[in-house]
This record gives C-alpha cells, sequence and structure tokens, in this order.
C-alpha cells in the first residue's frame, strides 16, 4: 500500500493479496487517470549538513521482542510505553539520529483542546508525560514551557468553535476561558484586537522541545537500546500453516534482527509536502502564549527570545521525489511566493513584526494523510508490522497518547481507547493505492488544517469513486452525496434540481481553474453554521414522511459479506455476542467485540440455507453459511477484524466480498407493506413474514434478499439487490409507491430517525471502547447461554460488578440545534458528553445520547439516572434537559411490529 516506506515495500509486494484461505472477491474495480503534475513557482534547493557516513552507535542484537523504526517523536514515545508496560526487550532503529526526520524541525506546540474527545486524551497523556513523569523518572529537563495557548477568533462562528471546545473541556478538567478584544490586548500587548470577535485562552497549554524531550524518553525507557546511523533495508516475512503473512525480521546493511514485530515509525508517503515558517528576532518577550489564528491559517510560537511565525496554505509544494538520503536533518529554501499570504497574517496580528528582523527561516518536508488523522495500528497484510506514522504536523503533541495506544495495540492486539479514526483499517483497498485519491485529499487535508469543523462538512476532492447502481437515477432527482469509504451516499434531497460533484479544482491552486456555478459546493457552504441548515425542512419532511407515509433509501454502500467453511458455525458464535445459530431464514442483529468486551462493530447476520452458488444472492454451501450486513462506511475494518479473529483461532473459513455486486434499498413506513405488497411476489403478513426474517423472492420479475429489517424504527423491508436489478427493481418501487406518496430520503433523515428511535451508529454512541451492557445493548449477548463468544469473560465480570457507566438518552425543550461533545452535568457536576445529537421531528425535540460517570467511581444505577438533575452545556451556555432510560419514541416497539394507534 502506498503508505509504506520504501524500506519495506518490498515486502509489501509480496503480500498485497489477503492470506487463503480467506478470499476476498473483486468483480469491478475503479481507477482514474492519475492528476497530472502541477507545476511550482518554486526551484528545490536542499540544504543539508555534511555527514561522513559512520556504523552503527552499538552492535546489533541478533533478536528482539519489538524493532521500532524511526527515532522521531512517535518512535520514542512508543518504546517508553512499551518499557513501561514490561516490554523492554525492544530495539529502536534510526537511520541518522533521533529527531532526524520531520520532528527537530517541528514547532512543538500543545494545544489541549480538539473537536475529538478521543483526541483531547490523547493530548492530555502527551502533556502529562512530557511535563510530569519524565522529569520525575529521569530527573532530566524535557524543555516544556507551560506559556499558555491563545486561538484567535474573527467572526462569530469561529468563537462559536471555540466555545465548543471549552464546553468539552469542562468534563476533562481543562481551564479555558473565553476573552474579550481588550482583554485579549491584556494578555498580549503585541497583539492587534482591531478585527478580534473575541478570543479562548487555555492557561496550561505549553511549548515542547523535540531534542529534549525524545531524549528524554530514550533514557527513561528500559530498552535495549537505541541504536542511531542504522537504516533499514527490508523486511522478512514468513507464512504460517493457514497461510497467514507473519513478520519474521529485520534486514539492515549491519546485519538481521530476528523479531515478530515490527513497528513503522519512519513515516509515510500518502503524501508530503513542504511547511514553512520564519523565525523574528526580540528580546522583550516573557512567557508569552502561543497563538493560533486559524482564519489567517498562522500560529506565533515562543522561541526563547524570538517569535516564530508558521501557516498552512491553500497552495502547499508536493515533495514528489522524495529521497530518504537526503531527509535526515534536511531544509529547503523558504519560498516567499507562496509563504508572503502568511507573513501578511502575522503582522496584521502582530504589527511590530513589520519592523522586526528576520533571524532565520525553515522549510522542511511534512507528511499529510488523506483525512488529515495519522496511520496507526497492524497491516492488513502483514501480521506483526505496525504503522505510527502520518501525524500531519501534530507528532510531537499527539505522541504520547498515541504511543502509549500503539504499544498496548502490539501488546494486546488492540488499543484501549477508541482509535479507529487513525486505525489504517479506515481504508477501503481500492483507495490506498489510488494516486489521484491521496494527492487530491492530502491536498485538502493540509489546505483545511485551520478551517472550522462543521458537523457537516464533506470534502471536495477525490469524489465519485465508488457509485452504486442508482448513484444517477438518485442524482437526477436531487440528491445531495455524502461520501462514505469512497462511496457516494445520499446525504439528503435537493428540491432545486441537480447537485453533481465537481472533479476537483484544488481551491484555484497550481494554475487550475476554479470550478464556477458550482451547485454542490454552494449547497455545502449552507451547513457551515452551527445552527439548523437552511434545508432543515427538508429534512424533517423525510423524516415525516417515512413516520407517517413511505420512503426508500439508497443503503448500497453497505458491506455485503458471506462467511461460509467448515468452522463457519464455530466461527459465528465466537464472533457474534447473538446467537446467530438461529434456523435458516433467521436475521440477528448482533456486535462483535474485542478481547476486553469492547464493541468492534454490530451488522445483521442472516443465516442462509446450504446449496449451490447463485452469487450474489447466496454463496456454495454444504454446510452453515452467514450472510453479514454491516454499515459501508467502517466495512474495511469489519473485513479486517473478522479475519485477524478467524486467524488467530484457526477457523477454516471463507470470508467473502460482494459488497460492489449488490445494491440496497430500505422501503420504511406504516405504507412500506402495502406498497410491497405491489412489487412482491410473496406474503408480507406478520406470520408470513415476521421481523427478522429474509427470503429470496422475486421483485418485478427479479430475485433479490427481502429483509424485514429496519433502522428508522418503522415497519419496513430492505432489498438487496444484484448490480444489474437495481435499477429496474427501483423504478417498479417508485411507480407503485407513487399513489402512496412515496418519497426518497437521505442519510441525514436516518441519522435523525435512528437517533429518535434509540438505534445506535458505531463510532458515535457505540465505539471499541463500549462494551454492549454499557451502550444498553445487552439484549444482542448470548450471556444466559453456554456459547463462549470473544469478550464474553468482561461482560460477565462487569455485569457482576455493575456499570461504572452507561448509555443515557436526553431531551432538551429549547429549538436548538446540538450535534454531540456538548458536557452533560449532574446536579451541577460535570459527569460525561454527548456523543451524538440531532433533531427528532416527531417528537419534535432535540436528543442527545451520551455515556455518564459516577464522579465518585461508584456504580451508575437506574437509580443514579432518576434522581439527578442534568443539564447540558452547548457553547457555554446551559439547558435543562430530560434524562430517559429509554427511548422517547415508542419505546414498547409497535411500529417496527407493524402495529401504529
Amino acid at each position: 500500500m502506498a503508505f509504506l516506506r520504501s524500506a519495506v515495500r518490498r515486502m509489501v509486494s509480496a503480500v498485497r493479496s489477503p492470506p487463503a484461505p480467506i478470499c476476498r472477491t473483486s468483480t469491478r474495480s475503479y481507477s482514474s487517470e492519475p492528476t497530472r503534475e502541477k507545476g511550482v513557482p518554486y526551484e528545490k534547493t536542499l540544504k543539508q549538513q555534511d555527514q561522513a557516513s559512520t556504523g552503527p552507535s552499538k552492535p546489533l542484537p541478533r533478536s528482539a521482542d519489538v524493532v521500532v523504526i524511526g527515532g522521531g517523536s512517535l518512535g520514542c514515545q512508543t518504546i517508553y510505553h512499551l518499557a513501561k508496560m514490561g516490554v523492554t526487550n525492544v530495539v529502536l532503529l534510526e537511520r541518522d539520529r533521533l529527531t532526524a526526520g520531520t520532528t527537530w524541525h517541528t514547532a512543538g506546540l500543545l494545544w489541549q483542546l480538539r473537536p475529538s474527545d478521543v483526541e483531547v486524551e490523547l493530548l492530555a497523556h502527551t502533556r502529562n508525560v512530557i511535563s510530569k513523569d519524565l522529569e520525575e523518572e529521569t530527573g532530566l529537563h524535557t524543555g516544556w514551557i507551560q506559556n499558555g495557548g491563545l486561538f484567535i477568533a474573527s467572526n462569530k462562528q469561529r468563537l462559536d468553535e471555540y466555545k465548543r471546545l471549552m464546553s468539552l473541556g469542562k468534563v476533562y478538567g481543562i481551564e479555558s476561558h473565553v476573552l474579550s478584544p481588550a482583554e485579549t490586548k491584556d494578555l498580549y500587548p503585541l497583539m492587534n484586537v482591531d478585527d478580534l470577535y473575541g478570543t479562548l485562552y487555555v492557561p496550561k497549554d505549553g511549548t515542547m522541545d523535540p531534542a529534549g524531550t525524545c531524549t528524554t524518553l530514550t533514557r527513561a525507557a528500559s530498552a535495549r537500546g537505541v541504536i542511531e546511523n542504522c537504516r533499514v533495508t527490508g523486511i522478512q516475512v514468513r507464512t504460517d500453516d493457514l497461510g497467514v503473512k507473519r513478520v519474521k525480521a529485520v534486514e539492515t546493511p549491519h546485519g538481521t534482527i530476528e523479531t515478530p514485530c515490527v513497528v513503522n515509525c519512519a513515516g509515510e508517503e500518502m503524501c508530503v509536502l513542504l511547511s514553512e515558517s520564519f523565525i523574528f528576532n526580540f528580546h522583550f518577550l516573557q512567557n508569552m502564549p502561543n497563538v493560533r489564528d486559524h482564519d489567517a491559517s498562522v500560529y506565533l510560537r515562543l522561541q526563547g527570545d524570538a517569535l516564530s511565525v508558521g501557516g498552512y496554505e491553500h497552495n502547499p509544494i508536493f515533495w514528489d521525489e522524495v529521497s530518504l538520503d537526503i531527509f535526515a536533518f534536511s531544509l529547503f529554501d523558504l519560498d516567499w511566493d507562496v509563504f508572503m499570504q502568511h507573513i501578511d497574517g502575522a503582522i496584521n496580528r502582530v504589527p511590530v513584526l513589520e519592523q522586526t528582523g528576520i533571524k532565520s527561516t525553515v522549510c522542511g518536508p511534512e507528511s499529510f494523510t488523506a483525512d488529515h488523522k495519522p496511520l496507526m495500528g497492524e497491516a492488513p497484510e502483514v501480521r506483526g508490522f505496525f504503522l505510527g506514522c502520518g501525524f500531519n504536523s501534530a507528532g510531537m503533541m499527539l505522541g504520547g497518547g498515541c504511543g502509549r495506544e500503539l504499544a498496548h495495540w502490539i501488546i494486546h492486539g488492540r488499543p484501549e481507547k477508541d482509535m479507529y479514526g487513525y486505525d489504517i483499517r479506515r481504508f477501503h483497498n481500492s483507495l490506498t493505492d489510488n494516486q489521484r485519491w491521496i494527492r487530491e485529499r492530502s491536498h485538502e487535508s493540509y489546505a483545511k488544517n485551520y478551517s472550522l469543523v462543521f458537523p457537516f462538512d464533506e470534502p471536495l476532492a477525490s469524489r465519485n469513486m465508488r457509485k452504486d447502481p442508482f448513484h444517477q437515477a438518485l442524482l437526477e432527482q436531487g440528491c445531495v452525496f455524502q461520501e462514505r469509504h469512497g462511496w457516494e451516499r445520499p446525504g439528503w434531497f435537493n428540491k432545486h434540481g441537480r447537485a453533481p460533484v465537481k472533479n476537483y479544482d484544488f481551491y484555484g491552486a497550481y494554475e487550475n481553474k476554479k470550478n464556477v456555478n458550482y451547485k454542490y459546493s454552494e449547497l455545502l457552504s449552507k451547513e457551515y453554521t452551527f445552527d439548523f441548515p437552511p434545508h432543515h425542512d427538508v429534512i424533517k419532511n423525510e423524516c415525516l414522511s417515512c413516520r407517517h407515509g413511505v420512503a426508500v433509501f439508497d443503503m448500497s454502500y453497505f458491506g455485503k459479506f458471506y462467511l461460509t467453511g467448515p468452522d463457519a458455525k464455530k466461527a459465528a458464535d465466537w464472533l457474534f455476542t447473538a446467537d446467530v445459530n438461529k434456523k435458516p431464514g433467521s436475521t440477528v442483529y448482533t456486535c462483535m467485540l474485542n478481547k476486553r468486551g469492547g464493541t468492534e462493530s454490530d451488522l445483521t447476520v442472516s443465516r442462509l440455507e446450504p446449496g449451490a452458488a447463485n452469487l450474489p444472492l447466496a454463496p456454495e454451501s454444504n454446510g452453515d453459511a452467514y450472510y453479514l450486513a454491516i454499515g459501508g462506511a467502517v466495512a474495511e475494518h469489519n473485513w479486517n477484524h473478522i479475519r485477524t479473529v478467524l486467524q488467530d483461532q484457526g477457523f477454516r473459513c471463507n470470508l467473502t466480498d460482494h459488497s460492489e455486486d449488490m445494491g440496497m434499498i430500505s422501503i420504511q413506513g406504516p405504507k412500506s407493506r402495502e406498497l410491497l405488497q405491489e412489487v412482491l411476489d410473496t406474503d408480507l403478513s406478520n406470520e408470513a413474514f415476521p421481523f427478522s426474517t429474509h427470503k429470496v423472492v422475486n421483485a418485478a420479475g427479479h430475485k433479490v434478499r427481502a429483509m424485514r429489517l429496519s433502522f428508522v424504527g418503522e415497519l419496513g423491508w430492505e432489498l438487496h439487490i444484484p448490480r444489474d436489478s437495481c435499477l429496474p427493481v427501483y423504478h417498479a418501487l417508485m411507480a407503485a409507491g407513487a399513489k402512496h406518496g412515496i418519497i426518497n430520503s437521505g442519510y441525514r433523515a436516518i441519522d435523525s430517525l435512528s437517533i429518535e428511535k434509540g438505534y445506535r451508529h458505531w463510532h458515535a454512541d457505540l465505539r471499541p471502547d463500549d462494551t454492549p451492557l454499557e451502550a444498553g445493548l445487552g439484549f444482542t449477548c448470548k450471556l444466559k447461554s453456554s456459547i463462549p463468544f470473544q469478550g464474553r469473560d468482561r461482560l460477565e465480570k462487569q455485569k457482576e460488578e455493575g456499570l461504572r457507566r452507561r448509555i443515557v438518552c436526553f431531551t432538551i425543550d429549547e429549538k436548538i440545534p446540538m450535534f454531540g461533545l456538548e458536557a452533560i452535568f449532574r446536579n451541577g457536576v460535570p459527569v460525561g458528553h454527548l456523543r451524538r445529537a440531532d433533531y427528532g421531528f416527531f417528537i419534535d425535540k432535540t436528543i442527545g445520547y451520551g455515556y455518564v460517570r459516577n464522579p465518585d467511581g461508584g456504580v451508575v444505577s437506574a437509580d443514579f439516572i432518576k434522581s439527578g438533575d442534568f443539564t447540558l452545556e452547548r457553547m457555554g451556555v446551559t439547558y435543562k434537559a430530560k434524562a430517559h432510560l429509554k427511548t422517547p419514541f415508542d419505546p414498547e416497539n409497535k411500529r417496527v411490529k407493524g402495529i401504529y394507534a
């Protein structure tokens, strides 16, 4: 895959295909011509220090439990945390000297607040390690300076974003203050505040020293040794008895180290861009806070008696000729044409800079990934090969938290926290080798580094990579698409005509002509708000049409896998929390867990009749066979989780992927049965077709698999349709549904309808750090049976001891939007935050779900919830909230059974 360094490309090329006996079918491919090379107004000239080639700093051992490649922030943090967890037979190999890659020229800023609860926790751990733990363990100063951080807001929306961070920070005990322009001037006298709307001040933010931190980390780690001046030239791989590729050894010019585990912390090649900064001479700065002016796209960092200024521009310079031989401690000449935009922004914010001399400039390479998140975890192709790279200029401040999670990943197989957003398995395999996707997405992630983080933002780069059979038909009906996992999926339906996604224009950079009359971009820009969007009523209509009539949802992006083989039943028992071994024709909602009882997935599993293949509707099987339907945004994660469990347990199974071969539409609402009875050739009564069952039936003359399920809490069916039959079946449904008032609805409606019903969304209110018991999904667990399943022991222990946190539904009476991250207070004390929130149009209230803990560390019982006085804080404003232990919509679950009063 494109993210692996050249040092291990030879190993990866040998293991591109998933190992037998698990196979992945791919009957279609999505490829496109690579973007043409863009000229840059700049001739690259390296400044590098001449270094005589020397041998390794110490002899290589013959073997190690873990070999870490790369002596930057993440590599050093990883060996430190491995040692803290008891793994000391570790070797770190650095091709030059510690920090020689991107770490040495990083700004070293640490900001505690981010629009992600997981990242707030990761940053908090880094801060503790740098400011406290290392100095206590070694007696050495890491170079940490607690000079505070100041976020600049030039408009209301930016300050609203900062207020969201402030409210989340209260849950974690992070002190922050919203300041007026005058208060900001008192704190930072050099600042021009004439154009400010306000600022957010975080007193305990600070600055890290890369060299001091890494040196102290390696001193603290009781590792076998840090070996500098030793490059890695290859990875040896062995194939085990099940055909699984596993790491065997690390090759260097100076010898081979046998090891079952390699960690690539040396960097990655999703895309390498040049980041630039310059340093002004000052002699009267004392402990001034670091500054981020997101709207001007600049940061200002105190650096001794100088001020360092840097930023992120819309036209960064791609470094295509990446050579590791010249990477160490190397810089480029600064391109003033590119960087002038940052100078103008910096001078506007601190006018005295215009009269100040420039001490030095820094222009070095930084790696940016396609979604602006790091690449971590075990590579899908080779067991024992881990990644910890691609940190998008945030390696220093995320290093401590990520180093700890990576160490836990290596030792226990999974991290402790929800690291899905960083997990390499989040990318579909059709995307990671597509150069157009890599280049365009990496550019956009860099260009939007300082952009406001809005709840419903969508990328403009590398769209239309994966399109289902309904795409064009829905586009013609005004569908505004979202992008997930490369798929274009319906978001909502615009009443004013087509809104196609155009080819990426790089925001007009590199002599590209900027897209004009771009309806999709215009509609997306209207979503850039923390209020209800202008099309709030459109989504309301889609939701209420489903509640009162009938709606059709295109869910074709779902992952669709078959699990077969001699050990399929054993595998199903072990993988799935629910008992899926009902009679053929049954469909069961279930979870998959990790070893700690955390929820790696929720999905439906349908048991199939054995028989000859009738692909894509049925696989060949002379025994047990199962059809797995999984949310499309996390299908790759699920694929790899299942594959890993099958390998670890030695199950003889076949896992096949038919996601591209079938479309999937869901027809939901009180009138769905009446409509479908005209199109399907089977009895749809409760007796003949009960809830949670499936059949292969004829729909308008085409074979489909019909499942009586609902993700919105209504009477309804899903139709899983062979690709070539999708449009004929869809057109037949729409024609028959016209008299019933059928409408198309999208995922914005699904989000609202599902939260109103209390259904979970994986990676929102259900994550790998949540157990089913905490998430209110105990009914999916076969704990009353004697059947073992992965994570069962942890659930039994948790059930016996009582829940220390549990999910709770909240509603408020005020008509204001919430999106998640709002703080939850019980009797005035913070006890959690909302994971997910939306507006419920049927009950006409804002609804949020979050996990509540007991501040005393005790059990969170039903009485604890019922006896509390709850409020929610949104952007610094508190709202009285009502807590519900059951969904306020149809708590008796009558509607999915077709019972409408």
